[in-house]
């Protein structure tokens, strides 16, 4: 059994009926009870988000947008999304969102590694909803310890297969939030410039996927110095992935996380991670990628303690 020093955020109500969609919200609930069984985490030891406040949401969405949020209005805004809109949905993207706050202020009080078990709604943006998200809880969860003075400085690390253009977009003019993303190329969404994008070819092989991810990725750290990674761990890489075509096996996600969360650990930054897509042809394939993060986070976990002694 691992003693894990990382600290993971987790509410049932995570789980939302969105009807037979390709998004499974049951996830969430299917990689907690993992944790639990194979004894990674303590049942008592998940901490417990409460909803993103309407303060903290309009730190990136528009008063307009939120009513309509907030009023679960199917409109020119919230339709995007390709998802139905109901006063459960919009409650559970603001705990997913709530959830975000929490991984990152634990990981920057406490100087540790963290994880939302939802979150990652990297698509939505000011005042609009988009592919399958209705809160842009990364940018949300950022421009709240920004807000409070936790950290000055952060890096959006984005490994989802799909770029994240809605962060991208809410922080192009915001020179002390460095967005990165990694993403298959020709594949939704319409783009958005990141500080720093890889887009990759179809059918990337898994060599070319993680040379282009380290390559790239350490000297961005380097230079640009965060006090703070929020890490955008999406496990639709997967070579079998309904909605991609890069040719990820479950061990290179695993390579994957390594590099983002090693290179965290080695430089003393503290890491929140979300889970963002997959949708691998069974949920087990899935929620074991999402698994293999949280077994690095904790890992890597007692190192970032190490250095902050």
């Amino acid at each position: 059994m691992i003693q894990c020093k990382a600290r993971f955020v987790y509410s049932n109500d995570y789980y939302c009926d969105i009807g037979d969609h390709v998004f499974r919200t049951d996830k969430y609930g299917l990689l907690h009870d993992r944790l639990v069984q194979d004894g990674l985490v303590e049942p008592d030891a998940f901490l417990e988000p409460i909803p993103a406040a309407r303060e903290d949401l309009e730190l990136v969405h528009t008063h307009e947008y939120v009513d309509d949020l907030k009023g679960h209005r199917h409109t020119h805004r919230t339709m995007r999304s390709e998802m139905p809109i109901s006063r459960g949905i919009i409650e559970a993207f603001s705990l997913g969102a709530g959830g975000t706050i929490l991984a990152a202020r634990t990981a920057l009080t406490e100087h540790t590694m963290t994880m939302n078990l939802a979150g990652g709604f990297h698509h939505a943006f000011a005042d609009w909803a988009e592919g399958f998200c209705y809160i842009n809880d990364v940018a949300v969860g950022v421009a709240r310890v920004r807000a409070d003075q936790l950290v000055q400085r952060v890096m959006v690390v984005d490994c989802d297969l799909h770029q994240g253009n809605g962060t991208a977009h809410i922080f192009r003019n915001e020179p002390h939030v460095f967005t990165f993303s990694i993403h298959q190329e020709n594949n939704y969404p319409v783009k958005r410039h990141s500080d720093l994008d890889i887009g990759l070819p179809d059918l990337c092989p898994a060599s070319l996927y993680l040379a282009e991810l380290e390559d790239n990725l350490l000297p961005a750290l380097d230079q640009f110095q965060p006090g703070f990674v929020l890490f955008v761990a999406g496990a639709d890489p997967y070579k079998d992935d309904l909605l991609g075509s890069l040719q990820l096996e479950l061990e290179d996600l695993k390579r994957r996380d390594e590099i983002v969360i090693g290179a965290c650990a080695d430089r003393a930054i503290p890491v929140g991670a979300v889970l963002a897509g997959g949708y691998a042809p069974t949920l087990s394939e899935t929620v074991q990628v999402h698994y293999q993060t949280a077994e690095i986070l904790c890992e890597q976990a007692p190192r970032l303690e190490r250095s902050h002694e």
